[in-house]
């Protein structure tokens, strides 16, 4: 098939590109580059010895949608462009719902008239809120986000639900991410964050890389086995792969349909960072602080779901994830 990836520079959607690639699909990539490199589609090119198209866009313009879609026999959309920093969210609501939500809701419109129904969208844990009981299934019960960042992708897993009741000829995956993390083996691409990381990982890798002087770890009073928050880490890679299973079930399938992806076990902060140390074989300096606002102690998901009707599962470990992240994060020093 030939398929849009939005944001697919970026960090989750640039690991994707290379897995369509390699699935044999046409890739045409739209991107604003507000959050990532274009060298990054040079570097998918190395990897995979296919360039996918490039154009420099935002979703949120109708009329640059139209030239993509009216000029390129588009057959699925993966959407993954979007603000995502938590923190910023909650200073800037307006501009989160204005990007996220008002540019997911042209890039349909405009899917609409140009005659394409299979979309790929890129959500988030998030919409669980803080859960009762872990690990998480698609059964739990959504709840009000903490964030306008959640809220925005709960509203859009909402629009495209009714956009299917209303036409079942959508079909549409929608894929619950709990913590990507990781990087392509190659070291080639990886997450790339302008200013300071708000993801764990990257911060972690930027304190190895002597970049930023020690890491804060918010919390040391969980109730959990060493006081520190739980998540479910998913390497990149396994995720990319979720991406393209997804879009092979609902082109069979149709429909609408929701899957979690995770490993299905969850690994504390102070874990993680000594799985770093191991790959990197550095001391990660750090300093115990106050919790923030909004974190809850312990999530992780159940994938069965993902497992039995993609055909997928997560296979790379935290061992994977660290090292694969620290040869990114060496290769990324040289583009500064």
């Amino acid at each position: 098939m030939h398929t849009l990836v939005t944001g697919g520079s970026g960090y989750i959607g640039s690991h994707t590109v290379v897995e369509l690639i390699g699935a044999g699909h046409d890739v045409t990539i739209v991107d604003d580059l507000s959050n990532s490199r274009a060298s990054v589609v040079d570097r998918i090119e190395r990897i995979t010895g296919y360039r996918p198209a490039f154009v420099e866009a935002d979703v949120g313009d109708p009329t640059a949608l139209d030239r993509v879609l009216g000029t390129r026999r588009i057959e699925a959309v993966l959407h993954f462009a979007g603000l995502k920093a938590v923190g910023e969210s909650v200073a800037r609501p307006l501009r989160y719902y204005a990007v996220n939500v008002g540019g997911s809701t042209n890039l349909f419109d405009r899917c609409r008239d140009h005659g394409i129904r299979a979309i790929v969208f890129s959500s988030s844990a998030t919409v669980y809120g803080d859960p009762d009981v872990v690990p998480v299934t698609e059964s739990t019960p959504l709840r009000p986000a903490t964030n306008p960042y959640g809220s925005t992708k709960a509203m859009i897993e909402r629009i495209l639900s009714d956009l299917h009741t209303s036409d079942p000829s959508w079909q549409i995956a929608v894929l619950r991410y709990f913590n990507p993390v990781g990087a392509h083996p190659s070291g080639l691409i990886g997450e790339d964050p302008r200013g300071e990381p708000n993801n764990l990982m990257p911060y972690i890798a930027q304190v190895a890389a002597e970049r930023r002087p020690f890491l804060s770890v918010f919390g040391s009073d969980y109730p959990t086995r060493d006081g520190t928050g739980i998540r479910d880490y998913i390497h990149v890679v396994d995720l990319a792969r979720a991406h393209v299973a997804a879009l092979d079930y609902i082109v069979e399938h149709g429909g609408w349909r929701a899957w979690n992806l995770g490993t299905g076990a969850g690994t504390t902060v102070l874990e993680l960072v000594d799985a770093f140390q191991r790959a990197a074989n550095v001391e990660i300096p750090r300093r115990i602080v106050a919790r923030r606002p909004g974190d809850v102690a312990e999530t992780w998901a159940d994938p069965t779901r993902a497992n039995q009707e993609l055909g997928w599962k997560a296979t790379l470990t935290i061992d994977d994830m660290c090292a694969d992240s620290w040869r990114w994060q060496q290769f990324a020093r040289s583009l500064e």
